[in-house]
């Protein structure tokens, strides 16, 4: 069962930005929970690295969404290349992953 499921790993703006996509994604049924939390990040952009602080957002939802997720997350989202990566659940308990598949589109 847990290979229908993953965990999207979004990295946004900040918690605000976080917020929206994770409340565009829930009124679309495209996941059944967001976590968001502040966080640092570190990176190269356009030939520097780059240091600031970002939101990351963990929503939990099917596979066969994900495609949906990237196009409504890259709709609503500031930065022009995001992070939208999905994470496989490679094990979950068995009530929470009917749970998922009971608020989100089939």
């Amino acid at each position: 069962m847990e290979k229908k499921f993953i965990a999207v790993y979004i990295t946004a703006r900040n918690v605000k930005e976080a917020e929206k996509i994770a409340g565009v994604l829930l009124e679309q049924r495209l996941i059944a929970c967001a976590n968001i939390m502040p966080i640092r990040s570190a990176y190269w952009w356009k030939g520097k690295i780059e240091k600031h602080g970002e939101a990351l957002l963990i929503a939990k939802t099917r596979k066969s969404l994900y495609k949906r997720i990237l196009t409504a997350v890259k709709k609503n989202h500031s930065y022009s290349a995001p992070c939208v990566n999905a994470l496989p659940i490679t094990a979950a308990n068995p009530d929470y992953l009917r749970w998922v598949e009971k608020e989100t589109r089939n």
